[in-house]
Protein backbone atom coordinates (compact mmCIF):
# COMPACT_ATOMS: atom_id res chain seq x y z
CA UNK A 1 0.00 0.00 0.00
CA UNK A 2 1.51 3.37 -0.88
CA UNK A 3 2.09 5.79 2.23
CA UNK A 4 0.71 9.56 1.59
CA UNK A 5 2.52 12.40 3.41
CA UNK A 6 0.11 14.41 5.75
CA UNK A 7 0.68 17.58 6.98
CA UNK A 8 2.55 17.17 9.87
CA UNK A 9 2.00 19.54 12.59
CA UNK A 10 5.17 21.41 14.02
CA UNK A 11 6.60 19.17 17.56
CA UNK A 12 7.43 20.91 20.67
CA UNK A 13 9.91 18.73 21.60
CA UNK A 14 12.00 16.65 19.95
CA UNK A 15 13.20 14.32 22.85
CA UNK A 16 14.98 11.04 20.67
CA UNK A 17 17.30 13.70 18.60
CA UNK A 18 21.04 13.40 18.64
CA UNK A 19 22.70 15.66 16.31
CA UNK A 20 25.99 13.38 17.24
CA UNK A 21 24.16 10.37 15.33
CA UNK A 22 23.04 12.43 12.54
CA UNK A 23 26.80 13.10 11.58
CA UNK A 24 28.52 10.63 9.10
CA UNK A 25 31.64 8.56 11.08
CA UNK A 26 33.43 9.17 8.13
CA UNK A 27 32.21 13.14 8.08
CA UNK A 28 35.49 14.95 7.66
CA UNK A 29 34.81 17.51 10.65
CA UNK A 30 34.10 14.18 12.86
CA UNK A 31 38.05 13.79 11.96
CA UNK A 32 39.04 17.07 12.62
CA UNK A 33 37.04 17.00 15.85
CA UNK A 34 38.80 13.97 17.07
CA UNK A 35 42.61 14.93 16.69
CA UNK A 36 42.76 18.31 16.27
CA UNK A 37 42.76 20.07 20.06
CA UNK A 38 41.56 23.52 19.48
CA UNK A 39 41.34 24.48 23.70
CA UNK A 40 45.52 25.89 23.57
CA UNK A 41 43.53 29.20 22.58
CA UNK A 42 42.32 29.77 26.38
CA UNK A 43 45.97 30.51 27.63
CA UNK A 44 46.91 32.07 24.52
CA UNK A 45 43.99 34.70 24.63
CA UNK A 46 43.57 34.95 28.40
CA UNK A 47 45.34 38.49 29.02
CA UNK A 48 42.67 39.80 26.28
CA UNK A 49 39.52 38.82 28.51
CA UNK A 50 38.97 41.33 31.65
CA UNK A 51 37.80 39.47 35.14
CA UNK A 52 34.23 41.09 34.96
CA UNK A 53 31.72 41.88 32.16
CA UNK A 54 30.06 40.08 29.54
CA UNK A 55 30.81 36.80 29.43
CA UNK A 56 32.06 35.82 25.93
CA UNK A 57 31.67 33.34 23.13
CA UNK A 58 34.11 30.62 24.37
CA UNK A 59 37.47 31.29 22.15
CA UNK A 60 37.86 27.86 20.83
CA UNK A 61 34.70 28.27 19.78
CA UNK A 62 35.28 31.46 17.82
CA UNK A 63 38.49 29.85 16.64
CA UNK A 64 36.36 26.69 15.30
CA UNK A 65 33.69 29.11 13.29
CA UNK A 66 37.17 31.20 11.79
CA UNK A 67 38.17 27.29 10.90
CA UNK A 68 34.84 26.40 9.14
CA UNK A 69 34.85 29.75 7.28
CA UNK A 70 38.19 28.84 5.80
CA UNK A 71 37.74 25.13 5.46
CA UNK A 72 34.14 25.79 3.51
CA UNK A 73 35.62 29.12 1.54
CA UNK A 74 32.54 30.87 3.37
CA UNK A 75 32.80 34.45 1.31
CA UNK A 76 31.66 36.50 4.89
CA UNK A 77 31.36 36.36 8.53
CA UNK A 78 27.06 36.97 8.33
CA UNK A 79 26.95 33.95 5.84
CA UNK A 80 28.78 31.44 8.13
CA UNK A 81 26.32 32.73 11.20
CA UNK A 82 23.58 32.75 8.42
CA UNK A 83 24.10 28.94 7.51
CA UNK A 84 25.18 27.28 11.07
CA UNK A 85 22.02 27.21 12.08
CA UNK A 86 21.13 24.79 9.00
CA UNK A 87 23.77 23.07 8.74
CA UNK A 88 23.69 19.77 11.18
CA UNK A 89 27.61 19.43 10.92
CA UNK A 90 28.63 22.59 11.63
CA UNK A 91 25.83 22.83 14.84
CA UNK A 92 27.82 19.56 15.95
CA UNK A 93 31.58 20.73 15.13
CA UNK A 94 30.58 23.66 17.15
CA UNK A 95 28.66 21.85 20.27
CA UNK A 96 25.17 23.24 19.90
CA UNK A 97 22.55 21.96 19.91
CA UNK A 98 19.23 22.36 17.71
CA UNK A 99 17.86 25.04 20.30
CA UNK A 100 21.12 27.07 21.16
CA UNK A 101 21.54 30.72 20.36
CA UNK A 102 23.85 31.30 17.55
CA UNK A 103 25.69 34.58 18.19
CA UNK A 104 26.20 37.49 15.82
CA UNK A 105 28.48 37.60 13.12
CA UNK A 106 29.93 40.73 15.13
CA UNK A 107 31.67 38.25 17.25
CA UNK A 108 34.30 36.86 14.93
CA UNK A 109 35.24 40.65 13.61
CA UNK A 110 35.68 41.49 17.58
CA UNK A 111 37.57 38.78 18.08
CA UNK A 112 39.48 39.32 15.53
CA UNK A 113 40.30 43.15 16.36
CA UNK A 114 40.50 42.48 19.98
CA UNK A 115 43.10 39.16 19.10
CA UNK A 116 45.31 40.77 16.87
CA UNK A 117 47.18 39.30 13.25
CA UNK A 118 49.50 38.03 15.24
CA UNK A 119 48.13 35.47 17.41
CA UNK A 120 45.36 34.45 14.35
CA UNK A 121 49.05 33.95 12.25
CA UNK A 122 49.90 31.72 15.39
CA UNK A 123 46.38 30.13 16.01
CA UNK A 124 46.61 28.71 12.04
CA UNK A 125 50.18 27.62 11.81
CA UNK A 126 49.42 25.39 15.14
CA UNK A 127 46.00 23.80 13.39
CA UNK A 128 48.29 23.50 10.33
CA UNK A 129 50.67 21.83 12.38
CA UNK A 130 48.39 19.42 14.03
CA UNK A 131 46.38 18.39 11.19
CA UNK A 132 50.05 17.23 9.99
CA UNK A 133 51.09 15.22 12.46
CA UNK A 134 47.50 13.60 12.43
CA UNK A 135 48.27 13.08 9.08
CA UNK A 136 45.44 14.99 7.78
CA UNK A 137 46.95 16.57 5.54
CA UNK A 138 49.37 15.41 2.86
CA UNK A 139 50.38 18.02 0.75
CA UNK A 140 49.56 16.38 -2.47
CA UNK A 141 47.43 19.40 -3.42
CA UNK A 142 47.74 22.93 -3.41
CA UNK A 143 45.08 25.76 -3.72
CA UNK A 144 45.94 29.21 -4.28
CA UNK A 145 43.88 32.39 -4.20
CA UNK A 146 44.50 35.92 -5.79
CA UNK A 147 44.38 37.91 -2.13
CA UNK A 148 47.17 40.61 -1.78
CA UNK A 149 49.03 39.74 1.69
CA UNK A 150 52.21 39.75 3.03
CA UNK A 151 54.65 36.92 1.48
CA UNK A 152 55.77 34.96 4.21
CA UNK A 153 59.22 33.78 2.03
CA UNK A 154 62.46 33.79 1.62
CA UNK A 155 63.85 34.68 -1.36
CA UNK A 156 66.54 32.04 -1.40
CA UNK A 157 63.01 29.45 -2.56
CA UNK A 158 62.53 31.60 -5.40
CA UNK A 159 62.61 29.34 -8.32
CA UNK A 160 65.10 29.26 -11.12
CA UNK A 161 63.44 30.11 -14.26
CA UNK A 162 66.30 28.38 -16.60
CA UNK A 163 66.30 25.27 -15.11
CA UNK A 164 61.98 25.43 -14.72
CA UNK A 165 61.96 26.61 -18.42
CA UNK A 166 64.22 23.23 -19.03
CA UNK A 167 61.68 21.23 -17.43
CA UNK A 168 58.73 22.99 -19.10
CA UNK A 169 60.43 22.05 -22.38
CA UNK A 170 61.28 18.45 -21.62
CA UNK A 171 57.48 18.03 -20.63
CA UNK A 172 56.34 19.71 -23.45
CA UNK A 173 58.41 17.81 -25.83
CA UNK A 174 57.29 14.40 -23.92
CA UNK A 175 53.76 15.23 -24.38
CA UNK A 176 53.76 16.49 -27.80
CA UNK A 177 55.60 12.98 -28.71
CA UNK A 178 52.77 11.31 -26.75
CA UNK A 179 49.84 12.99 -28.90
CA UNK A 180 51.90 12.83 -32.21
CA UNK A 181 51.86 8.61 -31.23
CA UNK A 182 48.26 8.97 -30.82
CA UNK A 183 47.67 10.39 -33.99
CA UNK A 184 49.73 8.27 -35.94
CA UNK A 185 47.81 5.36 -33.97
CA UNK A 186 44.80 6.81 -34.45
CA UNK A 187 45.19 7.33 -38.78
CA UNK A 188 46.81 3.71 -38.38
CA UNK A 189 43.11 2.29 -38.08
Amino acid sequence: MMGKQTHAEPKLFYDRISIEERISPNHPLRAISETINFNFVYDEVEHCYGSNGNVSVPPPMILKMMFLLFFYNIRSERELMDTIPIRLDWMWFLGYDLDDQIPNHSVLSKARNHWGTEIFQTFFKRIVIQCVHENLVDGSKIFMDASLVQADASNNSVVNQQSLRRYLNKSYRRLEERLEQGERIWHDR
